[in-house]
């Protein structure tokens, strides 16, 4: 396993972002297609190969809560166009560099591991 130095910020953003990915219902397949092109909640939901992406369905709503959690994280971004930020997210270089240590797909996180990730974003100053 990797060794983590929990007096970098880089490395707890890392270790963060290695802990949601596992956590949150998509797909190595959802980040494979982030880094072809952007992608929004809506498109997302609508997809008939959800399965694919995701480990269980998810309505816009959900999907946009879970961009919104790895925006802060630092894997996602917005895409922006000559408008602006729109709705649609791109993977980030952090998320990239997260994304190296699973060549296929991510694996799913424990019951525990759930629950600490579960705390850290809902109940952060517990």
């Amino acid at each position: 396993m990797f060794a983590i130095d929990h007096t970098n910020p880089d490395q707890n953003a890392v270790r963060r972002a290695r802990q949601a990915l596992r956590c949150l219902p998509f797909r190595r397949a959802f980040y494979n297609a982030l880094e072809q092109g952007a992608l929004s909640s809506q498109q997302l939901s609508g997809r008939g190969d959800w399965e694919r992406l995701c480990r269980r369905r998810l309505g816009a709503r959900r999907c946009e809560d879970h961009f919104i959690w790895l925006i802060q994280l630092g894997v996602l971004r917005r895409e922006v166009d000559g408008q602006g930020l729109t709705e649609r997210v791109r993977l980030t270089p952090l998320g990239r560099e997260v994304l190296a240590i699973w060549p296929h797909d991510i694996p799913a996180a424990n019951p525990w591991q759930r629950l600490h990730h579960w705390l850290g974003r809902h109940r952060p100053r517990i």
